[in-house]
């Protein structure tokens, strides 16, 4: 029974011995060595970060962001862009951030009026090559605004386009932020404009035509049809949110341009569809407010 304790003992010694050795290896933090010399793991990086004072901005999209009837019928106005313009009453995004010199100096604008989803890779690729630190992304309204709803641009082939676009930006900069601008409402623009005969007169020109074409109209098939529009508009958005959420360094706006109440001020003189210069500055305003929000908008 003597030998018995004795060896008790001495167990109980070596167990106490090793319980000491890793209490005291927790009590340095894990980060000294271990028993063979090694350092411990490191622990995983955390998720970056929102920077909300980027310095360089490039702008991709459509006619909305090159100012597209803002200063006369028919024509870009690039420095009224909500996003990269030199307006003094827009206040754009690039001044709000960078102020008037630095935008001037660094910020971009490759938005092409008329285009689509499917063109904004290439838009894309020419921002990239300017490594902004911050690409804002407007686009989606002409994909919706065809000559009939058969040939609006399917929810497939616009996720499979932005998608596209997005890993030409990460090819180049991966850890650029992007601004994602919701698809406005077109069904609202169409309420305010069709009481002004001159905008109806524009529109006749081939303004948004799956939405706008005969503008007086409503009767059921007018109604269907514009309803299919902005489904498909509303599809869209949800494209751009799921899209944006599984890219670390996406925002998207959370559906704040598509959900503001466009008023006749807000809407061109010329086309009572486009912004003006007023809507211009809402759409700076909205921008800024959700690219230096502390928390994801979306």
């Amino acid at each position: 029974m003597r030998h018995r304790r004795h060896r008790s003992r001495a167990v109980l010694s070596v167990v106490a011995a090793t319980l000491l050795g890793v209490t005291a290896c927790d009590a340095s933090g894990g980060d000294g060595p271990g028993p063979s010399g090694t350092q411990a793991k490191a622990r995983p990086s955390p998720t970056p970060s929102w920077d909300r004072t980027p310095r360089s901005i490039a702008a991709v999209g459509d006619s909305i962001t090159r100012g597209f009837d803002a200063c006369s019928v028919l024509s870009d106005c690039p420095e009224v862009s909500w996003a990269t313009g030199t307006d003094s009453k827009v206040k754009s995004l690039a001044v709000r951030l960078l102020g008037a010199a630095g935008a001037a100096e660094r910020s971009w604008n490759y938005a092409v009026s008329g285009s689509r989803m499917a063109d904004l890779p290439d838009q894309m690729a020419q921002a990239a090559a300017r490594r902004p630190e911050l690409v804002t992304v407007m686009a989606g309204a002409n994909d919706a605004c065809r000559a009939t709803t058969d040939a609006m641009t399917s929810v497939d082939g616009f996720r499979t386009s932005f998608e596209d676009a997005m890993k030409t930006l990460r090819k180049t900069s991966a850890k650029a932020q992007v601004y994602v601008a919701s698809v406005p409402d077109l069904k609202r623009l169409w309420s305010q404009g069709r009481a002004n005969p001159l905008g109806k007169q524009v529109w006749k020109l081939g303004i948004c035509p799956s939405m706008l074409g005969d503008p007086d109209a409503l009767d059921a098939a007018a109604t269907q049809r514009r309803d299919t529009v902005q489904d498909r508009v509303e599809a869209y958005n949800d494209v751009l949110k799921d899209v944006c959420a599984k890219d670390r360094y996406c925002r998207f706006d959370g559906g704040a341009v598509f959900e503001y109440r466009f008023g006749t001020a807000q809407l061109s003189q010329w086309d009572w569809f486009h912004p003006s210069r007023n809507g211009q500055a809402r759409l700076a305003e909205m921008a800024y407010r959700n690219v230096t929000a502390r928390e994801d908008p979306s």
